[in-house]
């Protein structure tokens, strides 16, 4: 999971600007080609707002390597078609996909989000795995 916090002062205003985001990923072995070297994998990701000012998700921004260190850099706006407001409780999810040429890789980036009170802030995505079944121990 990552998190942000955003301090301007006392403790309440730490967790004003709270995005947190767990992912879940799945080798799809009917869509890969491993002779071909393309591996491809889906992740499901989940936006939560746990901070208490609501705040919607304008654009994203992805870093994806491969096992032999080639990297995708990925932006566009919203996820999925969507640019979700989340109110402080609220959550989001989404599932997309990416292909690699290597059995193994990581992902990794951030979500930039503007806050009801206007305020821009990125909500990090922590560096996560993107592995074929029996690849990794």
């Amino acid at each position: 999971m990552a998190r942000l916090f955003v301090c301007n002062g006392g403790m309440a205003e730490s967790k004003k600007y709270e995005i947190t985001v767990d992912v879940a990923t799945q080798y799809l072995a009917d869509q890969s080609d491993p002779a071909a070297g393309r591996y491809v994998f889906a992740y499901t990701i989940g936006i939560s707002n746990t901070g208490t000012v609501a705040a919607q998700l304008i654009s994203r921004h992805w870093l994806i390597t491969d096992a032999e260190g080639g990297v995708q850099e990925v932006r566009g706006l919203g996820v999925v078609g969507h640019q979700p407001l989340l109110s402080p409780g609220q959550r989001f999810e989404y599932t997309s996909g990416c292909a690699l040429a290597t059995p193994v890789g990581t992902m990794s980036g951030s979500y930039q989000m503007v806050a009801d009170d206007g305020l821009p802030f990125d909500a990090p995505i922590g560096e996560f795995v993107l592995s074929m079944p029996r690849v990794l121990h």
